[in-house]
């Protein structure tokens, strides 16, 4: 259910032609993991798209509608794709910053995904890494690497979700710098309209 809903919301959030933009491509790593790097280039400089990728505020414009900065724990963010939920509920997604490399990276994982959340055992052990490099003036390379899913069925499943969901989310973070911050009600509202 919990997927359905995800993947519902990310291909109504952004249209198929826009998309094309971002390059994904997976790898067999030699422990026989597989791993996903995507790319995209963004229309603003570096110092505009760290903000954009390093903070809770910045995540709300481009990732989900709701994102908070743990109070206790500095290297915690946690989120949600339903407008409506509060920190610690059911629904929320938390991150855990690994790594912060001012400007050019940042790595984390995910130590709490929404409940009935498939195979997140699987998922729990994927680290994700964001870079960004010069893609000339006022542009900004993005590229969003996920290490670590299992030659599994589970591994496998994941895999495939989140090869076109990191499409969408990259494909949405690009747009936030060509058309403004995300309007998650406009977003939504696409969401719940009945397909033709």
């Amino acid at each position: 259910m919990i997927r359905s809903l995800l993947i519902a919301f990310c291909l109504a959030a952004a249209p198929i032609s826009a998309m094309a933009q971002v390059t994904s491509q997976r790898i067999v790593e030699a422990d026989g993991t597989s791993s996903l790097v995507h790319e995209v280039v963004v229309a603003a400089p570096r110092s505009e798209v760290w903000a954009a990728i390093s903070t809770a505020d910045g995540w709300r414009s481009w990732a989900a509608p709701v994102m908070w900065a743990d109070p206790v724990d500095a290297e915690v963010i946690e989120g949600s794709y339903d407008p409506a939920a509060s920190p610690g509920q059911p629904q929320t997604i938390r991150q855990r910053i690994l790594v912060r490399i001012p400007g050019r990276l940042i790595a984390w994982r995910t130590i709490k995904a929404p409940t009935g959340f498939p195979d997140f055992e699987t998922f729990s052990r994927v680290r994700s890494i964001f870079e960004l490099g010069e893609a000339g003036p006022g542009q900004t390379r993005v590229r969003l690497t996920m290490v670590g899913y299992a030659d599994t069925e589970s591994g496998r499943r994941l895999l495939d979700f989140f090869d076109g969901g990191n499409s969408i989310s990259l494909d949405r973070l690009r747009r936030r710098f060509v058309e403004g911050p995300l309007d998650w009600r406009q977003e939504l509202s696409r969401q719940s309209r009945p397909s033709r």
